[in-house]
């Protein structure tokens, strides 16, 4: 096992590398100057020419990747031709929100999910078979914004229940930064009104990216449910008398999940990389938000900035998803 994860772990390295190759020649290749744009429109063709010096846009494309790759080696994401901050610092401020945001979503989606797959399973072609069939389609059926939508209109508007948008009010005082996770943050601070504050900004835009995660695992457990009710040992089991439960959750339940762990570790990248609409209907501060605002402006370091912190995510929590096929199958861990 250990010898598995050593070489997953050096297979990033041609994978950011290709990431960073591909991101840097598109951002490039784009029609537009983003030079001028971030200038103004006022600025001289010497202004202009002095904003492209400073940033290296007046050098070749190979000399330009060349400086951006040996700076990545020492930590260095670029600056904003735009705000001249450094893409590391940007990052840092609004990754955690999206990690919050995501874990949430996901946190959600397992913990209903699974039980609610594995309950249509067991109770196959009857009620709740066919209610979770019914939801789970719907679920998928509907676009996150416009759920987002009516989640607002439904919890903020008309019941009151829950804020509207945002993160935290802009008139209280978040959390002391621990994680840039507020919620724990203001747990580690003993500050349960600000991690009842935090919880609620958080509850309707985690909702509205859970439901297609959770649609998709829901069905996922069910199908693998129903695949291993089938197989001989369960047969055996049932023949020897054992209790129902006893079969579902300790036999059938576990090797079950094992196939819905590979849509989990896929979605995790999939919301990660698909926050932007769910970020913008919400008002959410995260790296999708980011990463909005940086294309219309032309502004290219901060893109490729995500880009590449998106796809290192996406293949370390593939390889912790890697990881759990060992622990739940001897097999693979053995093999």
């Amino acid at each position: 096992m250990l010898r598995f994860v050593v070489r997953r772990l050096l297979l990033l390295v041609p994978v950011l590398f290709g990431l960073t190759v591909m991101m840097f020649i598109i951002a490039r290749l784009l029609p537009g100057d983003p030079v001028g744009l971030a200038a103004g429109p006022n600025a001289t063709q010497a202004e202009i020419a002095a904003y492209a010096a400073e940033f290296g846009m007046d050098q070749p494309l190979i000399v330009q990747y060349w400086t951006y790759a040996t700076g990545l080696l020492q930590g260095d994401f670029g600056r904003s031709i735009f705000t001249r901050r450094a893409v590391l610092d940007d990052l840092i401020a609004y990754l955690p929100a999206t990690l919050e945001l995501v874990f949430a979503a996901m946190a959600f989606a397992i913990l209903v999910g699974i039980p609610a797959g594995l309950a249509a399973a067991v109770w196959r072609n009857r009620w709740p078979d066919y209610a979770g069939r019914v939801a789970a389609l719907a679920a998928i059926s509907m676009p996150r914004f416009f759920l987002g939508l009516l989640l607002q209109l439904t919890f903020a508007m008309w019941l009151y229940m829950l804020p509207l948008g945002g993160r935290f009010p802009i008139i209280l005082d978040p959390p002391p930064f621990v994680t840039g996770f507020l919620t724990l943050d203001a747990l580690f601070a003993g500050d349960l009104e600000a991690f009842y504050t935090a919880w609620r900004h958080l509850a309707l835009p985690a909702l509205a990216m859970s439901l297609s995660p959770l649609a998709t695992i829901m069905r996922m457990m069910r199908a693998s449910t129903i695949e291993v009710l089938q197989q001989d040992y369960v047969m055996t089991a049932r023949a020897l008398g054992l209790p129902p439960r006893l079969i579902v959750f300790k036999y059938v339940a576990k090797n079950a999940v094992s196939a819905t762990l590979t849509v989990i570790g896929l979605y995790f990248g999939w919301l990660l990389g698909g926050t932007v609409l769910v970020e913008t209907v919400f008002d959410w501060p995260g790296i999708g938000l980011y990463a909005t605002s940086a294309i219309v402006s032309q502004d290219f370091m901060p893109v490729i900035g995500v880009a590449l912190v998106i796809g290192l995510l996406f293949v370390l929590v593939n390889l912790l998803v890697d990881v759990l096929y060992g622990v739940i199958n001897p097999k693979v861990r053995n093999g």
